[in-house]
């Protein structure tokens, strides 16, 4: 049964935000005490968390599919909806979070470190939110926004000061359990080890950890052996040990030609040509492994190798390598805290003050037909958040639009009423007919809007005219006006729409 998985695809889903409420406050003697509809809560997010005690990815192995808690609706009364709850899930330290396409999210190093990488949704808002002056009793809400679904690659990439390379049954095992505590499985078999075992040494003052990966065989690079998959776990060591068997039994086998075989395997796999190397022959306890060990040596000398012979049986020879390692080690660490205090600044840019936001997109609709795409977060946002059932809710979205400038780039792009206009991308756009509105707000029952029925766009002087007969009962029209008296009764007929929805209590209005 599988027990180490260091590489698996996750599929995170962050909570869907709660809907607002659309409610009016009553009690006795105050039929319509104005709107009281709570917000809905926000959803969870999924958050990746460093554990010390995690060390491998098997859980998600099991089960891939995690998703947090959903935001409550809201309620009347002013009572806003309980937030989703947030997932956190517990990953080993060293574990890289990627996209599909290979864009590397981020690496999570330091016990403790957090990384969200799935949000929710934002909750709606309530109409006692959306009041305002002008609008004092909305009969709509927002809706919860859908929490952001990804798939996200978890790669696990051991953390390491020393990585020990080299072919099936060279040792590599019985170092590392010599050198430290850990205890991997020893056998005489190749492939003994499966998975990636990690130690702790001890050299004088100095602490390291070593990583002993599954042996290299010729052709590992093109997918042979099991020793390939698992070189993820050494690309963070700060040197690598040859580990050459100088007491094989298998023909054709010598420590030069071992260690060319597994240079080559690493030039393949790449991205480890500039970390150094430490040359180790091993098993001198055998009299045939000590001369042969002697008989190399001085051509590994003249290659440039730092060579050691030592047995992992009798410990010769391991006090002597434990040292070289831990100078390597140390010297590793200066550079890194160097590299730190020498890496640029991050410098951070704001956002431009004359930023819309979106942007209008000219597309070939057909033969002479063109539509006009709108994108941008906050346009597609509002459209997942509106409710196309209330035409109130559609038309407090038109005024949401017409404010972010939207359309005076519609116009600019060349856009005239009726032309077909998208906003957002993906199955999840909205498409329209666009019809300019006039930026004003056309009263009437809750949850109607009468630019949905009001196809005629009026004139500046027709916009003041029914300015003046809201507000003082007349309409004076200024000397430009050039209506006629049939077209002036037509005209102060038409904000008199709402007139036939008549309150309880309101006896005194005029039907006329």
């Amino acid at each position: 049964m599988t027990s180490f998985i260091d590489q698996v695809t996750l599929h995170a889903s962050g909570g869907n935000g709660g809907h607002g409420c659309a409610s009016v406050h009553r009690e006795k003697f105050k039929p319509l005490g104005g709107p009281d509809g709570g917000n809905g809560g926000n959803g969870g997010d999924v958050v990746l968390v460093v554990d010390p005690s995690v060390t491998t990815l098997l859980d998600f192995h099991r089960s891939p599919h995690r998703s947090a808690g959903n935001g409550k609706p809201g309620h009347g009364d002013h009572r806003n909806g309980a937030f989703g709850e947030a997932l956190e899930l517990s990953v080993p330290e060293g574990t890289v979070v990627s996209l599909a396409d290979g864009t590397v999210l981020t690496d999570m190093l330091g016990i403790g470190t957090r990384f969200v990488i799935a949000q929710g949704g934002r909750g709606g808002l309530g109409n006692a939110a959306l009041a305002s002056t002008k609008r004092k009793a909305p009969g709509f809400a927002l809706l919860g926004e859908k929490g952001i679904t990804r798939d996200i690659i978890l790669e696990l990439k051991t953390v390491a000061d020393v990585g020990l390379v080299g072919y099936p049954s060279a040792g590599k095992s019985s170092l590392i359990a010599a050198m430290s505590a850990a205890r991997p499985k020893i056998a005489d078999y190749p492939f003994t080890t499966l998975e990636p075992h990690l130690g702790v040494v001890r050299s004088g003052e100095m602490v390291f950890t070593m990583a002993d990966v599954p042996g290299l065989i010729p052709g590992a690079s093109e997918g042979k052996g099991l020793g390939l998959e698992f070189l993820r776990h050494i690309e963070r060591c700060a040197a690598l040990i040859h580990v050459l068997d100088c007491a094989t039994l298998e023909p054709n086998r010598d420590p030069l030609t071992d260690l060319n075989v597994i240079e080559n395997e690493l030039k393949q796999y790449g991205g480890l040509e500039d970390r150094p190397r430490v040359v180790v022959l091993n098993k001198i306890d055998i009299p045939e492994g000590r001369e042969l060990a002697e008989f190399v040596l001085p051509d590994l000398h003249e290659r440039g190798y730092q060579t050691f012979l030592v047995s992992a049986v009798s410990h010769e020879g391991l006090r002597e390598l434990g040292f070289a390692l831990a100078e390597i080690v140390k010297a590793s660490r200066v550079d890194a805290i160097t590299a730190a205090e020498n890496r640029p600044r991050v410098i951070v840019t704001p956002k431009s003050v004359d930023d819309s936001g979106f942007s209008v997109r000219v597309e070939n609709a057909g033969a002479d037909e063109v539509r006009y795409r709108v994108l941008g977060e906050r346009p597609e946002r509002w459209i997942h958040q509106t409710d196309f059932a209330n035409d109130e809710a559609v038309g407090y979205l038109a005024d949401r639009l017409a404010r972010a400038g939207i359309e005076i780039e519609l116009s600019k792009a060349g856009a005239v009423a009726g032309d077909t206009v998208v906003i957002g991308d993906g199955p999840s756009a909205v498409v329209f007919d666009w019809a300019p509105t006039v930026g004003d707000l056309h009263q009437g029952p809750r949850g109607t809007d009468q630019r949905l029925y009001d196809k005629r766009r009026l004139s500046a002087d027709e916009r003041l005219a029914i300015h003046r007969i809201r507000q003082f009962g007349t309409g004076e029209f200024s000397e430009t006006t050039t209506l006629g008296d049939d077209e002036e009764d037509s005209l102060i007929a038409q904000p008199l729409v709402f007139a036939d929805y008549v309150p309880e209590g309101d006896d005194d209005l005029d039907e006329g």
